[in-house]
């Protein structure tokens, strides 16, 4: 069972993202750890801590390992962590000699940022083709009705005169500062974690840097030189671009629905959602979703900025939240983006509305 609007039996029909949401879910997450677990074994072997045989050996066991699930929601439950239990059913599934070719010299947090960096890689790739295809939705609207005459309104008064292009171009040009802005998110976000117990690197031997380097070819991310456990910008700022571009969407979403009022009459849209006692109405329902959405990856942006204050050298606390909250902005944004371009196909005419004889 479950109560998050984004997996809800219900409540998911207007919310939920499978296409993003399949990154996130438990099974995902063990695939990630578990590639990152195999290749800092294989790194191991490639700087030769443990010898390249063993390491070869122990990489292809854990390759096609079966792994418990419901023994690392157990460990979760006691270790407030997965990765102790994770490493347990490792070595368990192999014979002793291999042992030390598993996770030695690592710390539960290498794990799991890597793996998260791991999830949201993909996760990015699909923001970035969405806001492509939607960034083009917006030229559409802009190319079918820009010269369209609209009522300027300012402070939600009649102003002035402005035309279509006014209006849905400065829509347009913020979707676009928000995906220019998106590179310089990725490199700086994903990357490999690996500090050891302390974030140090102590405990490799002074080979952390070869070590984090062939992990992340093996990966396909980058290779800090310095371990980032409590270095928390790169998700922060994560959290704020994706605040910053639900909020523009919703922007959007206000002017959208305001436009579709009835003695307004500035928008028809194609589709709109029902009442239950006022069979003649027509709901602006995605208009109204992307308000929704901006609105709450807004309040949950304070969230991860809590989740900066990682104190001393790891916090349990502060970490643990960020799990809590990254997930669901994700989610929100990737709907956002989804309803936005369905939104830009359900617009029928956009403008002064034509006139009746």
């Amino acid at each position: 069972m479950t109560s998050d609007p984004f997996s809800h039996g219900i409540l998911s029909g207007l919310f939920s993202d499978a296409e993003v949401g399949a990154h996130f879910s438990s099974d995902a997450m063990l695939q990630h750890m578990m590639r990152v677990e195999i290749a800092y074994t294989r790194a191991l072997g490639q700087v030769s801590i443990v010898p390249p045989s063993v390491a070869q050996e122990a990489g292809d066991l854990m390759s096609v390992m079966q792994i418990d699930m419901a023994r690392l929601h157990a460990g979760m439950r006691t270790d407030g962590v997965s990765v102790p239990a994770l490493v347990r059913e490792i070595k368990r599934g192999l014979p002793e000699p291999l042992h030390g070719a598993v996770h030695a010299g690592m710390t539960s947090q290498d794990v799991i940022d890597t793996s998260m960096c791991l999830t949201l890689d993909p996760v990015l790739r699909i923001f970035d083709q969405r806001l492509i295809t939607l960034i083009d939705r917006l030229g559409q609207l802009i190319d079918g009705f820009g010269a369209n005459p609209l009522q300027g309104r300012t402070r939600m008064q009649a102003a002035l005169p402005i035309c279509v292009a006014d209006r849905a171009g400065a829509w347009r040009r913020m979707v676009a500062e928000r995906q220019a802005k998106f590179r310089g998110l990725e490199k700086a976000l994903l990357r490999v974690q690996l500090g050891g117990p302390v974030g140090t690197g102590g405990a490799f031997g002074g080979k952390a840097p070869e070590i984090a380097r062939d992990m992340a070819e093996r990966l396909n991310l980058g290779a800090p030189e310095n371990a980032w456990h409590t270095n928390r910008i790169a998700v922060a700022d994560l959290g704020s671009w994706s605040a910053a571009l639900t909020g523009i969407l919703g922007k959007f979403g206000a002017d959208i629905t305001l436009m579709a009022q009835q003695g307004i009459d500035e928008v028809r849209l194609a589709a709109g959602g029902g009442s239950s006692a006022m069979p003649h109405k027509s709901n602006p329902v995605l208009a109204e979703l992307l308000v929704t959405l901006a609105r709450y990856n807004a309040t949950q942006l304070p969230g991860l900025h809590h989740a900066l204050v990682h104190e001393q050298e790891r916090s349990g606390s502060a970490w643990t939240l960020e799990w809590m909250i990254l997930p669901a902005m994700m989610m929100a944004t990737g709907r956002a983006i989804v309803a936005a371009t369905e939104l830009c196909d359900q617009i029928e005419w956009l403008g002064t509305p034509p006139t009746t004889d």
